[in-house]
């Protein structure tokens, strides 16, 4: 394989989520789009740069050597012990921004980059990646034998074959010292266990959404953020579990979304527990349209009776009426009860039995042509033929 190829290989290992050069700037996994890139200057304003590993784990990095890198460029940086190969993912201003946002403890965190990635560290890089499916099968295996409740979901060897990161799920805490000791004598490497959760799984793996789009912890999302029925419980969202959870089987990440605008769009929504009161009836809240401010109202506390569909302004409007003693003539604001905005239903009228008699007349007629048949069958016997003669 060339070096032209290669270059193509790690970048493809990254190339899931956002589709190439489809989002502006992004054409890697987890690309941060980079509103700066037009800026003049923006590159020389900071020698930190973004670089991006195998799917979701990213790194920074101080440029010190003052390589002209853009993005795209695939990079040897510093690591320990040895070095690492990465993709270049974001330069400039907005690479301080995603540092802050990272948490970086202290400066001590953000290693050095090396140099271009040569042909050299581009072959040795493919022969660590081609180890990584089957070293994850063995572990696999290992950590069975061992009894170890945990599952190894993915490894990842670092660009120089000298250390392998394996990440693994477990629900409760698990003493692998002994499955360490295994693997380094297995592989001959230096081990790293990193435990990650069944949302960060997901976003390793990939995968496509009931929404048609790829999985968000594939393709954006860097955090993960806490994610509660109460979510679904404001938007009004039904509390089936099989629609509420995601690929990773806990509840779907983009129930969060949303929450904000349905937590400010239900202050003007009226309580549930306010009667309205009119002139003919009570009217008990029955269903409500947060986003479109309209709220449903029926005379029956527990089923859907005489519906009427109004504004909350207009509910807010009779609630205040009713505070000073007035009953207006109905929930409408002209007096009028609400005219049935349901499709028509052809059929309404229509007499169903109608078909029982049209397949009764098939069947007579079907009952007629066959006696029919025997009949014509029977002359026809009664007849020579040719045939017979012969």
């Amino acid at each position: 394989m060339d070096f032209k190829n290669l270059k193509y290989e790690i970048s493809r290992s990254t190339d899931r989520g956002l589709s190439r050069k489809g989002c502006s700037r992004q054409d890697k996994q987890l690309n941060t789009y980079d509103y700066f890139a037009d800026v003049p200057g923006n590159v020389e304003s900071t020698d930190l740069v973004e670089v991006q590993f195998k799917n979701t784990r990213k790194g920074y990095y101080h440029n010190i050597n003052n390589l002209p890198l853009k993005k795209g460029d695939i990079v040897a940086v510093e690591a320990n012990p040895g070095h690492d190969i990465g993709v270049v993912t974001l330069t400039g201003q907005l690479v301080k921004l995603q540092v802050k946002k990272a948490n970086l403890k202290s400066e001590a965190d953000i290693k050095r980059i090396y140099r271009l990635a040569k042909v050299v560290d581009m072959e040795k890089y493919e022969e660590a990646k081609a180890r990584e499916h089957e070293t994850m099968i063995k572990s696999r295996k290992i950590a069975k034998d061992l009894g170890l409740d945990m599952k190894i979901g993915d490894v990842e060897y670092q660009g120089d074959g000298n250390k392998a990161i394996f990440y693994y799920i477990a629900d409760e805490r698990v003493d692998f010292r002994q499955l360490i000791k295994v693997l380094a004598d297995e592989f001959h490497v230096r081990i790293e266990m990193k435990q990650i959760g069944a949302r960060q799984e997901a976003g390793r793996i990939g995968g496509t959404g009931p929404c048609g789009r790829e999985l968000c912890c594939a393709t954006w999302m860097k955090s993960f953020v806490s994610v509660g029925t109460n979510s679904a419980r404001v938007q009004d969202i039904s509390p089936n579990p099989q629609k509420l959870a995601g690929m990773c089987a806990k509840l779907k990440c983009c129930l969060n979304y949303e929450v904000d605008t349905y937590v400010e769009a239900s202050r003007h929504i009226p309580s549930k527990e306010i009667i309205l009161q009119t002139a003919d009836n009570d009217y008990y809240l029955f269903k409500t349209d947060i986003l479109a401010g309209l709220v449903s109202y029926s005379t029956d506390k527990n089923s859907p009776v005489n519906l009427e569909t109004i504004s909350t302004w207009r509910a807010k409007q009779i609630i205040e009426m009713n505070k000073r003693g007035e009953k207006p003539l109905s929930l409408t604001e002209d007096g009028n009860r609400q005219q049935n905005d349901h499709p028509t239903d052809l059929l309404a009228d229509a007499d169903i039995s109608r078909f029982d008699k049209s397949r009764r007349n098939k069947k007579n007629k079907g009952g007629r042509n066959r006696g029919n048949g025997r009949n014509n069958q029977g002359r026809h016997n009664g007849r020579q033929t040719p045939r017979d003669n012969e």
